[in-house]
């Protein structure tokens, strides 16, 4: 019989269910433990990896500029610093092209003097490109919110000497359009209307060509112009005019002009007969003939005073806007003085400086004469009036003596203010020329300007005591006209006879292509 081997269990050796179960959760958690810590190792490799991945590629983008960057107005996103220089460089040598209306010329910026201070924008760049913190960009560039640079402006000179230098010199002398003066017309006292110009506003051109150098795409300059108004034809030509007009009509006596500008002093002064020119230094005599009213207006409000006395308005009155002798007279021997008016006169004109004007006696008829003036006009021996000995002027004394009138009335100034600072003020000189615009008489220097110019002015003429012909005409006056005031004296003399109306047409000529001059259309 077999043996059969029976193995007893104790109940040491027997375990529970429940014991066996606990011992197999055990088993797994233990395995799914691993199993994480691994899995957790494994994600923190891979997580580390991907930040050093990501920091390595965040480092390489910081050798290129970010796409926001921009510098002097040009986008520098993704170059590299080299890059950048380069497409500075590119953008910024780019011609300008300067408009001259239709014409286009252009210009190498270096010609200019620009110059691009490439170093100093690349290192601003450079700053503003690195300058944040690092790791707050790196999160930035992680979650693709890229920081927003400030924009590098541009760094660069230029020459504006060289800039005016080349408008005027290469573009002004080319393109300009001087004006042309107005021209007299021959045979005429009008003038033929001169042309505009245009020429380089340079100031402002200057500015639009420095933006222009200056910017990165708008290259083009409209240069700006200004007009050039023709004006009038050189002053001296003026001279030459008067003298053809002289010439035209025959004029064979002798005609003494001045002309001084009041805005600029030029002058015009001349001594002129049968064509021919004569000396002005020393000028020539001529009969004050009643011009001298100016001259005795002058030294009687040198006496008088405010209030005036009532009489001596009229008689001032009378003597120049009528012309009259007698109240010249009486004013000299009420206001200045009885016996030696004429001669305080005359010493008036000598304080001013004008030795050639003088009066020595009184207009009435059989007046003797009180003192025997010699002036440097009397002594020449090349052309002779025939002057009065009782009062001689030249157009130069007569001009000057209003001339002095206008600046104490106008700005307050001049010889008579001061000569006389006491004696004569601005308002006793404005109350003068005043006056002197009441004188109203349709010819002489007023033929020649239109009916409501102003002019203050006095006329005068001699006859021949036995012919009663006029051997002496002459006018003296202050012209205002809208584009210039001027002083005009003409006198003109002839041995024989100076038929009124031809010579007053022929003054009035003489004074209306002065006007003219003045006032071109």
């Amino acid at each position: 019989m077999p043996m059969v081997a029976i193995f007893y269990l104790s109940n040491h050796d027997i375990l529970p269910p429940n014991l066996i179960d606990r011992r197999i959760d055990l088993r797994r958690n233990q395995r799914s433990s691993t199993l994480i810590q691994w899995g957790s190792l494994i994600s923190l490799l891979l997580a580390m990896i991907l930040i050093t991945v990501q920091v390595i590629m965040f480092s390489r983008s910081r050798i290129t500029y970010p796409t926001s960057m921009q510098i002097a107005g040009i986008p520098m996103g993704g170059l590299t610093r080299e890059q950048a220089a380069s497409r500075l460089l590119e953008v910024y040598s780019q011609p300008i092209e300067i408009h001259y209306q239709d014409a286009a010329i252009q210009v190498e910026p270096n010609v200019l003097g620009f110059q691009l201070q490439l170093e100093s924008m690349l290192a601003t760049a450079d700053f503003v490109r690195i300058g944040g913190n690092f790791w707050q960009e790196f999160w930035g560039f992680m979650w693709n919110n890229e920081r927003t640079l400030t924009p590098v402006p541009l760094d660069a000179e230029y020459s504006e000497a060289l800039v005016r230098d080349f408008l005027e010199t290469e573009i002004g002398p080319r393109y300009d359009q001087p004006a042309v003066a107005a021209q007299p017309q021959v045979g005429s006292v009008a003038f033929q209307p001169g042309k505009a110009g245009t020429s380089i506003a340079m100031d402002r051109a200057v500015i639009q060509v420095e933006k222009a150098l200056f910017s990165p795409d708008q290259r083009v300059v409209n240069l700006p112009l200004e007009q050039q108004e023709p004006g009038r034809p050189a002053f001296g030509n003026l001279e030459i005019l008067l003298k053809q007009i002289l010439d035209v009509a025959e004029f064979d006596g002798i005609a003494g002009l001045y002309l001084l500008d009041l805005q600029t002093s030029q002058e015009i002064h001349f001594i002129y007969s049968n064509k021919t020119d004569y000396p002005t230094n020393p000028d020539l005599a001529f009969t004050a003939s009643s011009i001298i009213k100016i001259p005795i207006m002058v030294t009687a409000y040198s006496n008088i005073s405010e209030p005036y006395p009532e009489e001596a308005l009229n008689l001032i009155s009378g003597m120049i806007e009528e012309s009259g002798n007698d109240p010249a007279d009486w004013l000299m021997e009420q206001y200045i003085d009885q016996a030696t008016g004429p001669l305080i006169v005359t010493d008036t004109m000598q304080k001013l400086g004008l030795e050639n004007t003088f009066l020595a006696g009184f207009f009435r008829v059989g007046s003797p004469l009180l003192y025997l003036y010699t002036t440097p006009a009397d002594g020449r021996t090349d052309l002779d009036t025939g002057p009065d000995p009782y009062n001689h002027t030249t157009v130069s004394d007569m001009g000057m003596l209003l001339a002095d009138l206008y600046q104490c009335a106008e700005f307050d100034g001049g010889a008579l203010r001061a000569v006389f600072p006491q004696d004569i003020t601005q308002a006793e000189c404005q109350e003068m020329i005043d006056t002197l615009t009441r004188n109203n008489t349709p010819f002489l220097i007023e033929a020649g300007a239109p009916d409501d110019t102003r002019i203050a002015h006095k006329h005068g003429w001699v006859s021949d005591v036995f012919t009663g012909a006029i051997t002496t005409i002459g006018d003296a006056g202050i012209v205002y006209t809208p584009s210039g005031n001027y002083i005009l004296v003409i006198y003109f003399s002839h041995p024989t006879q100076l038929v009124w109306d031809p010579m007053s047409r022929l003054m009035g000529d003489l004074s209306e292509v002065i006007y003219n001059y003045y006032n071109i259309q």
